[in-house]
């Protein structure tokens, strides 16, 4: 028996040996492995960051390229009512093409340029005999040449503690706020589309009022030139001192037509926006009585605007309101003719205003995820005269229509696919005064009755 125990005992000493020392390897075997363990995420963390040094580095190094091919097909009617004679084109084909550039070398600092090719299809290279406007040659259909549409640099930086930005370049001043939704296009350009909708190059300074006043509240101050005087180059002819003079203005010489524009949110909470605009322009051109001819400097123009956006009904309601969209604004212009000039028909030296009152609503269309329903009415009086030659529209700006404008499109992602966007669109216009197709201030505004249609549909690949 004692045998037996003295056996038992030694089995279990041995054992416990046994496990004492698989235990010990175990334990070291796990210190090794944490070990090595620990070395790993040392090396990850050296790894990431190095990684994110190159990141960085090639965020400032890169320019971001970016594609918006857009093309159509519009249906257009026209009508004068009073005569009786109609004009059509059931066939117009369009495409338009958006090459977008972006870059920021340091943090602050920021480059943003767009390339444009709005052609119609079979057209010539060169749509006019007429050298087109700068402003508005890449807004318009026409030929193949790609232009400069969009190019300027941001710089943003602190004075004290008031935040600052300063911009100089050809302004992102087409598509803004509120005809963004009309474009099927999600953030708007700078200025207020119911008064601005044209290319302009200028120099810009933005302040930031959030810590004063209201969250994203600010205010630009934009001064800029839409005309630059009628001038010769250095292959000029000479001009009227017997002498070649590039560039230099000379006696009888149109002045540049300059604007200065101050605009701003008022209020931004998200779901509730009010933005604000005023435009002065320097020697608009009007008409000189004295020698009857255009193109002149005839005195000045001031247009300005309130527009308000409401996007989202109520809080948290339904899933409908939630993604309805409303908002209303409402503007003027008044031109000042001078001393041997008129403006829109004005009497000499005298001035005319006109105004305008837009209002529209975005709902779900309840077919496709993301797709909405739009519709839109303008309303314009005689003298009503913006700067929207960039509006697009085969048939004009409805936004500076002299009557009234009733429109209704259907936006959504073709397939499904975000990177389709797609549109139908249908626009009615009722013109009750000479219609304000090119803002131009030597045209007096008489009653008239003309209808125009445009109905188009499009398809774009944006990315």
């Amino acid at each position: 028996m004692k045998k037996i125990l003295l056996s038992v005992v030694a089995l279990g000493a041995l054992t416990s040996n046994i496990y004492a020392d698989e235990i010990s390897d175990l334990k070291a075997q796990l210190e090794a492995l944490n070990k090595k363990v620990k070395k790993l995420e040392k090396n990850q963390k050296r790894t990431k960051k190095t990684l994110n040094k190159v990141k960085a580095h090639d965020a400032f190094d890169n320019v971001k390229f970016g594609i918006d091919l857009r093309a159509a097909a519009d249906v257009l009617d026209y009508k004068d009512n009073e005569t009786g004679t109609t004009a059509s084109n059931h066939d117009l084909y369009s495409s338009r093409l958006y090459l977008t550039m972006k870059s920021s070398p340091m943090a602050g600092l920021t480059f943003n340029g767009k390339l444009a090719v709005y052609s119609v299809w079979g057209t010539e290279l060169i749509v006019d005999d007429k050298p087109l406007k700068e402003w508005s040659a890449s807004s318009k259909p026409g030929d193949t040449i790609l232009r400069v549409k969009e190019a300027y640099f941001v710089y943003t930086s602190e004075l004290g503690e008031q935040p600052i930005s300063f911009s100089i370049g050809r302004r992102p001043s087409t598509n803004g706020f509120l005809a963004n939704y009309r474009e099927n296009e999600e953030t708007s350009g700078s200025p207020l589309a119911h008064i601005t909708n044209m290319e302009v190059d200028a120099a810009m300074v933005k302040l930031d009022w959030s810590r004063f006043l209201f969250e994203g509240t600010y205010s630009k101050f934009i001064y800029g030139r839409a005309h630059k005087g009628e001038t010769e180059n250095v292959y000029g002819t000479g001009s009227s001192y017997g002498f070649s003079t590039p560039y230099a203005y000379t006696e009888g010489d149109d002045d540049p037509v300059d604007f200065f524009v101050f605009l701003g949110d008022a209020y931004n909470n998200g779901q509730h926006q009010i933005m604000y605009e005023w435009a002065h322009i320097f020697n608009t051109k009007g008409h000189n009585i004295a020698d009857d001819t255009n193109a002149k400097a005839a005195g000045t123009a001031d247009l300005y605007a309130i527009s308000y956006k409401m996007e989202g009904v109520g809080d948290e309601i339904s899933d409908f309101l939630d993604n309805t969209i409303l908002f209303a604004s409402i503007a003027g212009t008044y031109y000042n003719a001078k001393d041997g000039y008129t403006l829109l028909g004005s009497e000499d030296g005298g001035s005319e205003s006109g105004y305008s009152y837009w209002v529209g609503a975005l709902i779900p269309d309840m077919i496709t995820e993301d797709g909405k329903f739009g519709f839109e009415y303008n309303h314009g009086s005689q003298y009503w005269t913006p700067m929207t030659w960039a509006e697009d529209t085969a048939i004009g700006s409805k936004i500076a229509v002299r009557g009234d404008a009733y429109e209704a499109y259907w936006n959504f992602n073709l397939f499904g696919v975000k990177y389709l966007p797609s549109q139908i669109r249908y626009t009615y216009v009722q013109h009750d005064y000479t219609p304000n197709l090119n803002c131009a201030g030597w045209v007096p505004s008489k009653e008239v009755d003309i209808t125009s249609q445009d109905l188009r549909v499009s398809v774009s690949y944006r990315y």
